[in-house]
């Protein structure tokens, strides 16, 4: 979940933008070189080509797991305790224990403090660290795209852009210098090579970049349709609810761990750089500056020490889990500071300590948008160049992921690492490679057609699923509803778990680092829940969070299983309280059916909850504080962030809010201009008694 470098890119560029105005004989070079004509190379793989699983993976274990309670309980002995020991910690907590503090004022240099006056480049920074993108980030991307193509055009070459990125980054004192050399040289390569082969311009590049905050601009080099195969859609029939007392999988949910071998306690966590918490940050500034022993809430990684306490503790506490799903995100969020190696010898130790933690349970990864280097780089299979090439992560995921995969899996990861495996009779996991949805993924912009085939064999491996009677889960790392996943892949992969809505039952993704959901619905009838997509929680404090994984219980193996989620209980710990005790305890924060007082898991009933919360303050405040996983430092939360939260759970499609969204935002501001009516109200009554009286 980052895209850190694109403000340092883009305030460079404006600033460069900014000087360009003043002297416009800089645009007015007559050394003009016409893009490199460049076509997409033929790849004739198909689908069919690709083995299929075919034999259950997953040996039945026969455990016999406890739902949660379905109603809430009233808290025991060990909740009092742990509820009194944060009021201490609130009560007694000094500026070392705390590890958060409001944000001085910023003492920038007066040329970068004009700058961000001019361009509002704060905002613009912001919104690309979030992805909540507007009309300001639409206007700094048109810049930065158009002035790179400027010059690309008049001859410059690759060397004096990166070189002139980086002076200026330097210069405006935007980064430091370590950081603006390697954003410079990481990803300044990346985006000439793919700016000087395509020919659309800034208005096509920031559409596709960014979305519907920056116009529904057609592009007839990003539209493209999936096919389906001549076989009807089966009827859909209304989902009962799975038998309660019916035997259920339990599984675990881990994602976004971004392991920091690097972090170091008590160094400086307020830096002014991506990712703090590590001796190169220096000491810290201020007392309350310095790192947390088990973590922070700013922006620094997992320790070690906090990754090794979690996975003691689920061994521990939840020894019968039946397989393991795994949404990537591995390495830590130094993106200028990555390197191949480095990225693989993340991956080999996380992997090593998952088969250690958790020997003879099967595990099913995804892959992360962070495990390329750089990140984001996601080059398609006709990327063959050394240089270039996706190879090098691709082949060694391969190597790594079989541990727990069957061989039949190497075709599909090797060529673009997504894969298919039967997991118990008639129960089937799909993950997928949600990189090649990813926006920021710069090599999509020479051609974002279907990138490795995957959706085509996605429809391949579903019908081959439906034939067989099989029910499919797919799990993956960007939620195909976010902001960060391309348009038109969201459009066609909505259109799939549309027309394979009695197939797949569940979705499984993270990338977000927070606690929530995505629902989908029938496109022909809103009203009509279809699907559901569980995003979990994150395992870094990355940031203003606490760590936190996710426990499902899965309709098991009977005659009526559904294979659907029957229930699903979020666990965290309280870094605080972690760092003010040095005693990390990891404890359930809530469970869904409980909490929220739902019958059941379905899509139907997700839909049914966000109407609920729509119409009451009381239980989205609950929801929210789930959100943030009960951090001490989540932000307030005004009527505006509420709609987009709840239109976050409504938007399993991407870049279309307006299509799902305006009765929930409608009803909140309705709500909203109540409160307004009543305070106005209220205020010109007691004018006029005061008027009466005095």
């Amino acid at each position: 979940m980052s895209q850190y470098y694109f403000p340092i890119v883009f305030i460079v560029l404006l600033e460069i933008l900014r000087l360009a105005q003043s002297h416009p004989f800089l645009f007015n070079s007559g050394n003009h070189r016409p893009p490199v004509e460049w076509k997409t190379p033929e790849d004739n793989w198909t689908a069919e080509a690709a083995p299929r699983s075919i034999y259950p993976l997953l040996q039945n274990q026969n455990n016999k797991h406890q739902l949660p309670p379905r109603y809430a309980v009233i808290e025991s002995d060990e909740d009092e305790q742990l509820l009194r020991r944060a009021h201490e910690a609130k009560e007694n907590a000094t500026a070392r224990t705390l590890f958060y503090s409001p944000k001085e004022e910023s003492h920038l240099p007066p040329l970068l403090t004009k700058t961000i006056k001019y361009f509002n480049l704060q905002q613009v920074a912001f919104e690309l660290e979030t992805s909540v993108m507007s009309q300001v980030s639409c206007t700094a991307c048109k810049a930065g795209a158009g002035l790179l193509q400027h010059y690309i055009r008049t001859g410059k070459s690759k060397e004096e852009i990166i070189k002139m990125i980086y002076q200026y980054c330097v210069q405006l004192k935007i980064q430091s210098a370590r950081v603006c050399e390697g954003v410079s040289q990481l990803f300044g390569v990346e985006v000439i090579y793919v700016l000087k082969r395509i020919t659309i311009g800034p208005d096509e590049i920031c559409s596709f970049i960014i979305g519907d905050a920056c116009g529904d601009i057609y592009n007839p080099y990003h539209e493209w349709e999936v096919e389906f195969p001549p076989v009807p859609k089966p009827d859909p029939r209304e989902l009962g609810l799975p038998k309660e007392a019916a035997p259920v999988f339990k599984v675990l949910h881990l994602s976004d761990t971004h392991f920091d071998p690097y972090y170091a306690e008590g160094s400086n966590a307020d830096c002014n750089e991506p990712l703090c918490c590590r001796l190169t940050n220096g000491r810290p500034t201020t007392p309350n500056g310095a790192a947390g022993k088990w973590g922070d809430y700013r922006k620094c990684d997992t320790p070690k020490r906090t990754v090794d306490h979690m996975l003691n503790h689920i061994a521990d506490t939840h020894s019968d889990i039946d397989f393991i799903i795994w949404t990537g995100d591995l390495p830590p969020h130094d993106v200028w500071n990555q390197t191949k190696e480095e990225n693989l010898k993340v991956l080999k130790e996380t992997v090593t300590q998952m088969t250690e933690k958790f020997p003879g349970i099967p595990i099913f990864p995804a892959l992360g948008n962070h495990e390329s280097a750089p990140v984001n780089s996601f080059p398609p299979p006709y990327v063959q160049q050394v240089d270039s090439s996706i190879a090098w992560l691709y082949d060694e995921l391969d190597v790594q992921w079989r541990r727990w995969l069957p061989a039949s899996v190497s075709h599909t990861v090797r060529r673009g690492a997504f894969y298919s495996v039967l997991v118990r009779p008639g129960y089937r996991i799909i993950s997928l490679n949600m990189n090649y949805c990813n926006n920021k993924n710069w090599w999509l912009l020479l051609n974002s057609t279907d990138p490795a085939t995957e959706l085509q064999w996605f429809i391949y491996e579903l019908q081959s699923a439906e034939f067989a009677g099989e029910k499919v889960h797919v799990i993956g790392h960007i939620p195909p509803g976010h902001s960060d996943c391309l348009k038109v892949w969201s459009r066609n992969y909505y259109k799939i778990v549309s027309r394979f809505e009695s197939t797949i039952t569940a979705q499984f993704f993270g990338h977000t680092h927070f606690d929530e959901f995505e629902v989908f619905y029938d496109p022909h009838d809103l009203s009509r829940a279809t699907s559901i997509a569980y995003i979990g929680p994150s395992v870094t404090p990355y940031n203003d969070l606490n760590p936190g994984y996710r426990i499902y219980y899965i309709d098991g193996d009977h005659d009526e299983t559904t294979r659907l989620v029957v229930d699903h209980e979020s666990w965290i710990m309280n870094l605080k309280e972690a760092n003010l005790y040095d005693y990390p305890i990891w404890y359930k924060l809530y469970s869904t059916r409980a909490a929220y007082g739902m019958k059941g898991l379905r899509p139907a009933d997700w839909d049914q909850l966000i109407n609920n919360m729509t119409d009451s303050k009381e239980l989205f405040d609950l929801y929210y504080k789930h959100y943030w996983k009960a951090s001490p430092v989540k932000p307030e939360c005004d009527y505006e962030c509420r709609k987009r939260i709840l239109c976050d759970a409504k938007s399993g499609r991407s870049h279309d809010r307006k299509y799902f969204c305006e009765e929930v935002e409608a009803k909140i501001d309705e709500s909203n201009k109540g409160w307004k009516d009543w305070l106005f109200s209220s205020i010109s009554s007691s004018y006029v008694l005061y008027k009466k009286l005095f």
